[in-house]
């Protein structure tokens, strides 16, 4: 059999043994499918979620969610909609880098340029993968995990200086239905709690001090969370990036004995330097990043090691593809990713898909639970299961919006995919 013979039957062969199996995408790409429109509601819940849907003349659609904030409906329907209605939905990075390049002038990025932005992303990696026919995270790489991960955040406590609220506080979270096996903990609530009036010697509503008293209540209080939770639970401490550099490298010291499993934002963002010098003056792991955007933004973060692990908020910090982006380059200084999380389930579950196409992802946020959060979505199996989200083989993200869940909880002035 000379070359053209062995070529041609190797391509009969071809034909018709693997050609069936993918007939369907290959019909849907060589249609080239446009978006036709972009469409935006407000869901209600711990804040106000901004939910994307992106249609095509295929009638395939893809969903996703857009930070919470104001004046992000106004830009997706108001700019980036004109930028990417009669595109192909398939070019998902081209289309990222056309919105900011014609929203944000030379390419400056951040704010709700950004997340307006993210948010059409993240809908557009649903909607390849309903044409596709393949899970998000496949489309990122792969999966290093088909489970993810996830720690609950609790509000502070009323009365910080009562230890038997404490307790009933961890209980109360032990006793939910998902099993959580990590939890975190408000430590920057102890000192304007137990002081609302800013009234003892050393408090002003202004500054970032601790006081003796300060780090007396804190420590106490973290105590008791270790003594209850035992020995080998994770939980991290958040500190809102509201203290001096020196006041908290002290307060990571005088916590290292109940090994917290991170401080949380321990210093303001602007400042990388304050930030490396807390990181490499504590034996706590330091997390931090919610407040960063886009590669650019984790860069100097990253290459100074000024965190032990970064935190990336998916729909604020550039979409699923740019946050796989930071995570890889953190990788390579051996810091771990985890996620911080105030979106509703379609915006978690797409931070899901990104995490698990990610090497060094350790732990995904659940803030500000609401009671019917995991119905706005339907998807097969409870949401979370021992403290962990399963990746389903579905395509895109697995999932669609519950309706009568929606309609119920739309902002005032919403309507349903208005």
């Amino acid at each position: 059999m000379n070359r053209r013979q062995f070529l041609s039957t190797v391509a009969g062969a071809t034909g018709s043994v693997f050609a069936a199996p993918y007939q369907a995408k290959a019909a849907a790409l060589a249609k080239k499918v446009k978006i036709t429109d972009v469409k935006i509601m407000l869901i209600r819940g711990s804040w106000d979620w901004n939910l994307i849907k992106i249609e095509t003349d295929s009638g395939l659609y893809g969903i996703g969610e857009a930070y919470w904030g104001w004046g992000v409906k106004d830009l997706v329907l108001n700019k980036m909609k004109g930028i990417i209605v009669g595109e192909d939905p398939l070019n998902v990075d081209k289309l990222y880098t056309k919105m900011l390049m014609q929203s944000a002038g030379a390419g400056a990025i951040g704010g709700v340029t950004m997340t307006a932005a993210s948010g059409i992303e993240i809908a557009l990696w649903d909607l390849c993968g309903r044409i596709l026919q393949t899970p998000v995270c496949n489309l990122l790489g792969g999966r290093f995990r088909d489970k993810i991960r996830f720690y609950r955040t609790l509000q502070a406590v009323k009365n910080v200086e009562d230890m038997g609220e404490w307790r009933a506080q961890i209980a109360a979270a032990k006793d939910e239905q998902w099993k959580w096996t990590a939890l975190k903990f408000q430590g920057d609530g102890i000192p304007p709690r137990a002081d609302p009036g800013y009234k003892e010697p050393g408090h002003d509503p202004y500054g970032r001090g601790l006081t003796n008293k300060d780090y007396r209540r804190i420590v106490k209080a973290m105590e008791t969370v270790r003594d209850t939770v035992g020995p080998d639970m994770d939980f991290g401490v958040e500190c809102h990036w509201k203290y001096d550099t020196q006041d908290v490298i002290r307060l990571g010291r005088e916590l290292a004995h109940v090994n917290p499993a991170w401080l949380e934002d321990p210093v303001p963002p602007d400042n990388i330097e304050a930030m490396q010098r807390v990181t490499q003056s504590i034996p706590v792991p330091v997390l931090t990043g919610e407040n960063l955007y886009g590669r650019q933004g984790f860069r100097k973060l990253i290459e100074l090691q000024a965190c032990s692990g970064i935190h990336i908020d998916i729909p604020k910090s550039g979409g699923l593809l740019e946050s796989k982006k930071i995570s890889d380059h953190a990788e390579m200084y051996y810091i771990w990713t985890a996620c911080h999380n105030p979106a509703s389930a379609l915006g978690t579950i797409a931070s899901c898909h990104a995490s698990a196409a990610m090497r060094e992802f350790r732990i995904h946020e659940l803030a500000n639970y609401v009671p019917w959060w995991p119905d706005l979505v339907i998807k097969e199996g409870p949401f979370w299961k021992d403290g962990y989200f399963t990746i389903e083989d579905k395509p895109g993200y697995g999932v669609e919006i519950n309706p009568d869940v929606a309609k119920a909880h739309l902002a005032p002035g919403e309507v349903w995919w208005g």
